[in-house]
């Protein structure tokens, strides 16, 4: 199997579900312990995100590009980055990665193809929901619409993933005011699901909290390298 490389530390508590989801897959799928190698690289946590707080994107592209230099180093055949928010610089990042990146936006938009959804709803970061990665590549390559929420929501998620979810606080409170935006997203936008573009969100909310599908990132990312350590192969 190939090797894995997970760029984490983004936040940690999404890094471990990583590891666990990987590591649970190969137990479900009858392969016993023959787990794949995985090498994780654990960001300051502090230090990325304010780089991207204050728009320095290019030493935020330095930073990612650094530990994906490690993993390399250390024998990963490939990088997951585990978190959305620094595929907002995915192409500059691959583009000088000595191996290949497996992008969740990517990965996401495949399922929503094969799931049928055309329209979708995003919740993330301030920096995922603001920029038009996840729109773009959806869009072009899938045929699937992004909405995000109005700006007052933008700012309430992005508040409670940085003062709740990254330090692994569930705040029932949250959960309901979360699962409100989304049925309102369904109710005037026409969303079919929900993209769960923060590694962190799984862990508050499911398809029965917000009443609709939803597509879980960090599920649909580590399963996406769990198949490709077992093929080897990318897949359009």
């Amino acid at each position: 199997m190939k090797k894995i490389g997970i760029l984490g530390g983004m936040a940690p508590a999404s890094t471990v579900e990583y590891y666990r989801i990987i590591t649970t897959l190969c137990r479900q799928r009858g392969m016993g312990y023959h787990y794949p190698v995985i090498i994780v690289y654990s960001l300051n946590f502090h230090e990325f995100i304010s780089l991207m707080e204050s728009g320095n994107l290019p030493e935020a592209i330095d930073l990612l590009c650094q530990a994906i230099n490690s993993l390399a180093s250390a024998g990963a055949d490939f990088v997951i980055m585990a978190s959305n928010t620094p595929h907002l610089v995915f192409n500059e990042v691959a583009a000088k990665s000595p191996i290949p990146l497996l992008s969740i936006v990517d990965e996401t938009g495949k399922v929503a193809r094969k799931l049928g959804f055309t329209r979708v709803g995003l919740f993330g970061t301030r920096f995922t929901m603001g920029a038009d990665f996840y729109n773009n590549i959806l869009s072009t390559k899938y045929g699937v619409s992004v909405v995000t929420p109005e700006q007052a929501e933008q700012d309430y998620i992005h508040r409670k993933i940085m003062a709740e979810l990254v330090n692994g606080d569930i705040v029932e409170e949250t959960r309901q005011e979360l699962s409100r935006i989304a049925r309102m997203l369904a109710d005037k936008q026409g969303i079919e699901a929900l993209i769960l573009g923060c590694t962190e969100l799984p862990m508050i909310l499911s398809e029965q909290v917000v009443g609709m599908p939803v597509l879980d990132t960090t599920r649909i990312h580590a399963e996406a390298a769990l198949n490709l350590s077992q093929s080897g192969n990318f897949q359009a």
